[in-house]
């Protein structure tokens, strides 16, 4: 089974919550993460998201703060809400 990664990096102006991380989280810099899986069988190339993750970025002191896998719709509408 194929695996493919998409990382992005993604800035929230504000502080934001979302039902599938509990919160609110402080504005700042977030990594994205998405895993997908190739499907098998099919004659052109496809692939299933499997998990979505939001990363803090390391604060001045390099420290991880946490990583939480995260509803993609959630996170479009949060990042929609942040633009307003």
């Amino acid at each position: 089974m194929s695996v493919r990664t998409h990382t992005t990096t993604l800035v929230f102006r504000r502080p934001f919550s979302m039902k599938s991380i509990g919160g609110p989280h402080p504005a700042g810099t977030y990594t994205v993460e998405t895993e997908e899986e190739l499907v098998e069988g099919l004659s052109f190339p496809a692939y299933r998201r499997i998990s979505t993750t939001i990363t803090r970025q390391a604060n001045s002191a390099g420290t991880l703060i946490q990583v939480l896998a995260v509803d993609p719709r959630e996170l479009d509408e949060a990042q929609a809400a942040d633009r307003l």
